[in-house]
């Protein structure tokens, strides 16, 4: 089990202004009537235990708390048109309500000090900091209103419904009072709420105004499509750690029909003739395509993955999800300013009209926007950097992915090798900027 975190309270919050923002009034006073009458249920509630409560009791009690969440969205992603930065924009805003409402909740359990539950047998130990208000209830709270305002698609009564299950597993554990649970709820979507109205202000829902360059050297649907260019204004939207998304604007690719630019297009088929099998596996593990989570989010599942292996305390699982996210989120919105900044065409495109092969193909499907900086290589810049600070006896290995998800994009056929190498030097850029946030976040 995690240690305790008794200083989580005090950590700086992203949209909260402060810990205490949300006020959470104080649990039934000790050997009150409403204290006996929690700890009467909870022994009801032992006693009545069936076998399906007990497996969804257990199912709620995965390492870290935030995982079902994550996965949430990870579906809904997937359920959606294929738009990189419309989702990398969603896991920024569902991590942070998540460690916002953490932070608030450690803050309240820091207060009141309330023990958790005695005599009752527990299914799990309890958390080892204090249980009011419960942390995953908080955590639920915040989550299924976040994501219910980002997929109004799926309705909120059953958003609401898996958080309320998710806050009453821990009642059924014997692991948290019942008011620890309907105080996380409440806090939870106090937090959203306030998360929610800052969402709604980032200018995400700016129309585009239909128009884009055209003829050659300029970006098109791939060969035998009518697509229209996905989210033209997202280098637009308002950003998280940077100033805005031009901030870091990389230098312009090579003119169109010059002879480097014809070296980056011949590069891609050269690429695709000689590809190894580690290339293959490689560039379709990281491939991100319609029907998945898309390149930010299997960012998001590595990092689970690797939290699954390394056990953390919920705040600091939380913490790493908002810095991995909101850098993710900037890096969406950086790459997206170069896309339509440049509008480069794709390789398709470009190694057919410029004659190199008539007929090539991508070994992954070209997707409907341009191509110079690669948005998987910025990402993978970014959530490289973050993570290798985090954790850095693994360092190396985040290193390695990154570079590896940033090479994918040329073994897969989508991008040029200049947008992989300039996507990651943008995404650093953006990476340091996060850390920096962290180094004074004040979480030692």
């Amino acid at each position: 089990m995690a240690s305790s975190e008794p200083s989580a309270g005090g950590w700086k919050t992203w949209v909260l202004a402060s810990p205490d923002q949300v006020a959470v009034p104080p649990p039934p006073a000790a050997e009150s009537p409403a204290s006996k009458s929690e700890r009467a249920e909870l022994l009801r509630l032992a006693k009545a235990r069936t076998p399906a409560m007990i497996r969804s009791a257990e199912a709620w009690n995965r390492q870290p708390a935030m995982d079902p969440w994550m996965n949430v969205n990870f579906e809904l992603v997937a359920n959606r048109a294929k738009n990189p930065p419309s989702a990398s924009r969603a896991y920024g805003l569902l991590s942070v309500a998540m460690y916002d409402a953490t932070v608030a909740a450690w803050h309240a359990k820091y207060r009141y000090h309330r023990g958790a539950p005695r005599d009752v047998k527990a299914l799990f130990a309890p958390e080892p900091d204090p249980s009011y208000p419960s942390a995953q209830a908080t955590i639920a709270g915040a989550a299924s209103r976040v994501l219910a305002y980002l997929y109004p698609e799926r309705p909120r009564p059953l958003l609401d419904a898996m958080a309320e299950r998710a806050a009453r597993s821990r009642v059924i554990a014997g692991v948290s009072y019942p008011s620890d649970a309907s105080s996380g709820l409440a806090l939870g979507r106090r937090v959203a709420a306030a998360v929610i109205a800052h969402a709604k202000r980032d200018g995400s829902d700016r129309p585009w105004d239909g128009k884009r360059p055209r003829g050659r050297g300029t970006w098109a649907p791939p060969p035998g499509s009518l697509a229209r260019p996905v989210a033209p204004t997202g280098g637009t939207w308002e950003t998280w750690v940077m100033r805005s998304g031009r901030q870091f604007r990389p230098p312009p690719p090579p003119a169109y029909e010059s002879a480097a630019f014809r070296a980056q297009a011949q590069a891609v088929v050269d690429a695709k003739k000689n590809l190894t099998a580690a290339q293959g596996r490689a560039a379709d593990f990281w491939a991100g395509g319609q029907g998945t989570a898309l390149p930010p989010g299997i960012w998001n599942q590595v990092v689970l993955a690797f939290l699954h292996r390394h056990v953390l305390s919920i705040p600091r699982a939380a913490r790493v999800l908002a810095l991995l996210n909101v850098a993710q989120a900037d890096a969406g919105v950086a790459a997206w300013d170069a896309k339509y900044a440049y509008w480069t065409p794709r390789p398709e495109n470009a190694i057919r009209d410029l004659g190199i092969d008539k007929t090539w193909t991508p070994r992954i499907k070209t997707p409907f926007f341009p191509s110079y900086v690669s948005g998987h290589a910025t990402y993978s810049g970014a959530a490289g950097v973050v993570m290798s600070y985090l954790f850095p006896d693994s360092a190396k290995l985040f290193a390695a992915k990154a570079e590896e998800a940033a090479n994918s994009r040329v073994w897969g056929g989508i991008h040029y090798p200049m947008d992989g190498v300039e996507g990651l030097r943008l995404g650093r850029k953006i990476g340091r900027l996060a850390v920096a946030r962290a180094r004074a976040d004040g979480a030692p």
